[in-house]
């Protein structure tokens, strides 16, 4: 059956243009005007980005089949307890979905480029709220549960993760002009979230035993480290897996504490936060294309630097 697709020819640093660049890859680059069917083919082919994109979208069926078991099986929407799960499934769903997509296509041009991350960079935003509304629910610490850093928690949540969206693609437009300040910008827009959803869960790894929390210190350990972005992508998958296995210890563990000592779970702290983020987020991803879209061309650098490359 492969024998029946034709593959097309990858690239060295050297031939495509500056925007494309991956630093320390210095070959396997698709075609920087590839067509939609193009990227798709070149998942069956060693490329640059071919162990970016398997290493989320294969997983995405696995975060989307614990979904649907929740959703099917558990009668969640009669049950508000279960609402902070689902939200964060949701988002486990959807970030390595995105990331995939945003790997795959990104070489149909400079423009799809950009606008394919800044969905991806929508999605780890997403992928933090979720985090946050289900530690909010399930994994707070007894002290701090009723608190005033608990009942601000989830606004503050929202905050970052729309804060974080405008980093993020923010930084994509400085990648020019200043390459170092684009790389802190995107660092800082992903790397304060994931601290502050973290803030309760590093109170109890400081107060708890240790096989308590050692499943939790698995999930918050893995996600942020992986040396190459192939293996980051790894570490990520395997921290999300730890999280979601913590995040149901602490929801089955807890359940009669928690339905006595919190207010009942909404929908507006809950799915509704969720859906105002997705929202305004789509906003924000649509606000910062239209340029983009509208502009008269490609960029200079698309437009010189790529004609080193021919099929």
């Amino acid at each position: 059956m492969f024998s029946l697709i034709k593959l097309q020819r990858v690239f060295t640093v050297h031939q495509v243009p500056k925007a494309f660049h991956e630093d320390s890859i210095i070959s396997g680059y698709r075609h920087p005007r590839s067509s939609a069917t193009d990227c798709v083919l070149s998942l069956f082919q060693l490329t640059n980005e071919t162990l970016n994109v398997w290493t989320h979208f294969l997983p995405t069926w696995y975060f989307l089949w614990k979904l649907m078991t929740v959703l099917l099986m558990e009668d969640a929407w009669c049950d508000a307890y279960t609402w902070p799960l689902l939200v964060f499934l949701f988002s486990c769903c959807v970030y390595p979905l995105a990331s995939s997509c945003a790997h795959t296509f990104s070489t149909m041009s400079t423009r799809a480029r950009h606008i394919c991350y800044f969905f991806d960079y929508g999605a780890l935003s997403l992928y933090s709220l979720g985090s946050a509304i289900s530690y909010s629910a399930y994994v707070f610490p007894d002290a701090w549960l009723n608190s005033t850093f608990h009942a601000y928690y989830i606004p503050a949540a929202v905050l970052n993760t729309i804060l974080s969206t405008c980093m993020a693609c923010y930084s994509r437009f400085l990648e020019r002009q200043s390459p170092r300040l684009s790389k802190v910008l995107r660092i800082l827009a992903f790397a304060y979230p994931y601290l502050f959803d973290n803030i309760p869960l590093f109170y109890r790894v400081s107060f708890s035993t240790f096989n308590e929390i050692l499943i939790h210190v698995n999930g918050s350990l893995l996600t942020p480290t992986g040396h190459s972005h192939q293996l980051f992508h790894v570490c990520g998958i395997i921290g999300t897996h730890f999280q979601m296995k913590a995040i149901e210890a602490d929801m089955v563990l807890r359940q009669s504490q928690l339905l006595v000592t919190v207010p009942p779970f909404t929908f507006n702290n809950t799915v509704g936060s969720a859906l105002v983020c997705v929202c305004i987020s789509l906003g924000i991803i649509c606000l910062y294309s239209l340029p983009l879209l509208c502009g008269s061309s490609e960029t200079h650098t698309t437009g010189t630097e790529g004609k080193k490359c021919e099929h």
